[in-house]
């Protein structure tokens, strides 16, 4: 039984990462893929080696498994899963976009002898051999506090991924590396997109954009984009998961003696908050409800009020007369 290089087959080191592996994979499947060589054996044949050849590296088990194999690796695995022999012939149907075609893999799974004897006669993953989903990716977006506070939507530009229209996905055109997308088989192109910012964001927070992802293989559909929310730093509010603080400044006067003082929110509009006499610079005060909304839940986190006493400037001589006076009176009040 002949020995199977899976790395040779998609061209990668042996060390290979799981993206490394990924990528070469959808560049050859986009190459060899029955609906870009209708009619073409030899193709069918490259593709069915492809589709293999990532069946095990994809997997970390079968990898590892694989890996371990020795020049003695009939004796290893001899003993387990399908033992080749007999007929094994059946017709497959794959699904394109525009219906149902005939593709004779030759045999029961579509992997050959090599495969079934290390890992056992239907011993595929989840992996849809010739119709995948197109793989999601991810774009880092940039919102203010305050468009995390309301939500609503907004327009995006953002880098979206889409067939190469000169070489049709495969890479080459006559032969030849395509030109125009360097052999990938994609091109990013510039698009602007309505989204829905949920209220509550943070940073990390991901919003999914169904169907903007990568295109898929042989008709599959297209993968999604996860556009990556980073908030922008407020230079008024400081915000700790859904709880926001913010410094208010108060009169000398008012923190000595009590009153009201302005406190504004994220969403522009001002509370007035009560101020108890003798209130000491830096006190912190919570107005519950007032800070973000959850994102997961209901109801809304805290705003916390920080005062900052703000001292004053250029006393007129009856305002020194009078600090005067209440520095003697608390000075006899601590004799």
């Amino acid at each position: 039984m002949e020995y199977k290089d899976y790395y040779k087959t998609l061209g990668v080191a042996r060390n290979a990462s799981q993206e490394e592996i990924r990528k070469a994979f959808r560049k050859l499947a986009r190459k060899y893929h029955p609906d870009v060589n209708p009619g073409d054996k030899q193709a069918e044949a490259k593709f069915k080696e492809i589709n293999e050849a990532y069946e095990v590296l994809s997997d970390p088990e079968k990898r590892q498994k694989y890996d371990a194999l020795g020049p003695n690796w009939q004796e290893q695995f001899g003993g387990f899963g399908y033992q080749p022999g007999g007929t094994r012939t059946r017709t497959y149907t794959y699904r394109t976009g525009t219906g149902g075609i005939p593709f004779d893999f030759g045999d029961a799974t579509g992997f050959s002898d090599f495969f079934e004897a290390l890992f056992g006669r239907g011993a595929r993953s989840t992996i849809n051999t010739v119709r995948r989903q197109g793989e999601d990716i991810e774009q880092p977006v940039e919102v203010t506090l305050r468009e995390a506070y309301t939500g609503g939507t907004r327009t995006f530009i953002v880098q979206s991924p889409e067939t190469c229209p000169t070489c049709k996905g495969t890479g080459e055109v006559n032969g030849k590396v395509c030109a125009t997308c360097q052999g990938e088989g994609l091109q990013m192109r510039t698009k602007r997109l309505e989204v829905k910012i949920p209220p509550g964001v943070d940073n990390g927070s991901r919003v999914r954009v169904a169907g903007e992802g990568q295109p898929g293989i042989g008709g599959g559909p297209r993968g999604d984009l996860y556009l990556v929310i980073s908030v922008k730093p407020d230079p008024q509010f400081e915000r700790k998961g859904d709880d926001l603080y913010v410094d208010i400044p108060v009169e000398l006067t008012t923190a000595m003696l009590g009153g009201e003082v302005p406190v504004p929110t994220p969403d522009g509009r001002k509370v007035l908050l009560t101020i108890p006499p003798e209130t000491q610079n830096g006190q912190v005060f919570r107005l519950a409800g007032k800070g973000m909304p959850r994102l997961r839940g209901s109801g809304y986190g805290n705003l916390y009020a920080r005062v900052q006493v703000v001292l004053p400037t250029g006393l007129s001589a009856r305002e020194k007369q009078l600090f005067a006076e209440l520095k003697r009176e608390r000075a006899g009040a601590r004799a």
